[in-house]
């Protein structure tokens, strides 16, 4: 729709707007402190509307500005990240810039009898905090299981291997440094 186009419907809006309500263009003018001369000018379409006077007249009658010059939807402005799986494991990214700190929401299946886990190493340092389920981390030589509401944090050059003990699903929030950023809690 050409810009033209979309300013000679607002003015048929104005009048449909201002008759579903039953007021009188006095009566619009008292509220928005535009002339009546404005007014019928404006609802005839022999004056162009402005953002200055679409303004208190999208205020008067309590409908957005969009209404009154009938812009196009712009659809759903939500962002939905696609979740990536690897080794069975569920992570959907909560950190849209790249680098830094990225945060994940990761979902682990029950992992069966994991007799002796592969430790892994790398650069960085990490965070983990149990939302539901359990969790299991062997970090170095030490084994621990944690529930909903605790929270873990190491550095990654330690040896280190995450997995889930059951029953059932485990969700966790992970923050992961790459280059062994570090959190600044404050309490």
């Amino acid at each position: 729709m050409e810009d033209e186009d979309v300013l000679k419907g607002v003015g048929p809006r104005l009048r449909q707007l201002r008759l579903e309500r039953e007021a009188t263009l006095g009566d619009l003018a008292s509220e928005t402190g535009i002339s009546v001369s404005t007014l019928s000018r404006l609802e005839s379409g022999r004056r162009k509307p402005t953002l200055e006077l679409l303004l208190p007249l999208a205020r008067a009658y309590r409908v957005a500005l969009d209404e009154l010059v009938d812009a196009p939807e712009t659809g759903d402005p939500r962002i939905r990240p696609k979740a990536v799986t690897r080794h069975g494991r569920t992570f959907l990214s909560l950190t849209r810039r790249p680098g830094g700190l990225q945060s994940f929401k990761m979902v682990l299946p029950t992992v069966d009898d994991v007799a002796q886990p592969t430790l892994q190493t790398h650069e960085g340092y990490e965070w983990l905090y149990v939302l539901s389920g359990r969790l299991r981390l062997i970090l170095g030589s030490r084994d621990m299981v944690l529930a909903p509401g605790e929270v873990v944090e190491f550095d990654t050059r330690t040896p280190h291997w995450i997995g889930n003990p059951g029953p059932g699903a485990c969700e966790a929030l992970a923050i992961f440094g790459p280059q062994g950023e570090r959190m600044h809690v404050r309490s």
